[in-house]
């Protein structure tokens, strides 16, 4: 089974590598493993799904911060 880095996940799923790392901790990502202090995460892994909406809705900055819209 081929491996890629956190790094190079992030890149390919257009998210940041501490969401990739947040995704590997929390075991959302079929078949990741961490060896010493490096996850390694399968090349033909599936992108995990956005948790961070409400009533399906995604989050809007603007609500967060209370400003009218």
């Amino acid at each position: 089974m081929e491996y890629i880095s956190v790094k190079e996940a992030a890149d390919a799923w257009g998210i940041t590598a501490r969401m990739v790392l947040y995704h590997c901790t929390n075991d959302r990502i079929e078949g990741s493993r961490k060896i010493s202090n490096v996850w390694l995460i399968p090349k033909d892994a599936a992108r995990p799904e956005d948790g961070r909406k409400r009533n399906g809705r995604k989050f809007s900055a603007a609500k967060v911060k209370g400003v009218k819209e």
